[in-house]
């Protein structure tokens, strides 16, 4: 009997080993980073959102579906769920920027076929975080920002008419006047999945970290709800973990009168794990 109990007990380990060695070549998740969502006004959740860590570093994506009824939470999940599953295979990344691009193309490619006649897509936005350095990519409007030493630096663009306008401006292409009407102008005119997808925003230089230093990335439902000084106040508090400072930000996008609020994601990421 106890012969048994012993055989019994070497399988198990043996098991068991097994399964922590395949887990470790797995993605695993950062339980400090924090995420919180709100479904605003609407009556499905499309926006969709992950992180990921292996030995190549921290990959946070985040989509905020387009389209109507399903339309737009299926293209979220599938975007999310492709550059989740191709980072997977990495145990090193050395040109982050070419896999921002293979991949956001080969996901839209992905998304018409699931498409078809229907209008829908994503916006698009993924950070990745390693040894020190923050690389980042943005398809439609999704907002990028770093909190240094309290304050909220943006880091993305967005696609809008209205950012449209200012570099053409700049290029020298169209009058200061057009500029202008242009510039309150919040129609996204580039977005995975759309006829014409060409381009997207990406970092040309990554972002030297500094200790302490938080990522967040938000969909429309936080950053139209939720002001860059009232967003700052609640993470830079130094008595509330990451995931405290996503649901304390939830809960001040709930909290606005604003009578057609769109569906709202955060994610706020530690950075600490990515200073090597």
């Amino acid at each position: 009997m106890i012969l048994q109990i012993i055989i019994f007990l070497l399988i198990i380990s043996i098991i068991a080993r097994g399964i922590f060695q395949i887990l470790g070549d797995k993605v695993t998740y950062d339980a400090s980073d924090g995420i919180g969502q709100t479904t605003g006004n609407k009556e499905i959740q499309a926006d969709a959102m992950d992180i990921s860590i292996t030995t190549a570093g921290k990959l946070a994506v985040m989509a905020d579906g387009i389209g109507k009824e399903n339309t737009g939470k299926v293209c979220a999940a599938l975007a999310v769920r492709e550059f989740t599953e191709a980072f997977s295979f990495y145990k090193t990344l050395q040109k982050p920027e070419y896999f921002f691009e293979r991949t956001m193309y080969s996901l839209h490619m992905n998304m018409q076929k699931v498409l078809e006649e229907r209008h829908g897509g994503a916006s698009v936005g993924i950070v990745f975080l390693t040894e020190g350095k923050l690389y980042y990519a943005m398809a439609g409007l999704i907002r990028i920002a770093l909190l240094r030493n309290g304050e909220l630096i943006p880091l993305s663009e967005g696609q809008t008419v209205g950012v449209l306008a200012q570099r053409a401006y700049q290029d020298g292409k169209i009058s200061r006047q057009k500029t202008i009407w242009s510039l309150e102008d919040s129609e996204i005119w580039n977005y995975v999945g759309k006829d014409g997808f060409h381009q997207m925003e990406i970092c040309e230089v990554p972002v030297a970290l500094k200790k302490d230093d938080l990522v967040v990335m938000m969909t429309k439902g936080i950053f139209e709800e939720v002001s860059y000084a009232e967003l700052e106040k609640i993470l830079v508090n130094p008595a509330l973990t990451a995931q405290e400072k996503a649901d304390r930000v939830i809960r001040q996008a709930e909290i606005s009168e604003t009578q057609d609020k769109e569906n709202g994601s955060i994610m706020v990421l530690l950075t600490d794990g990515a200073m090597r």
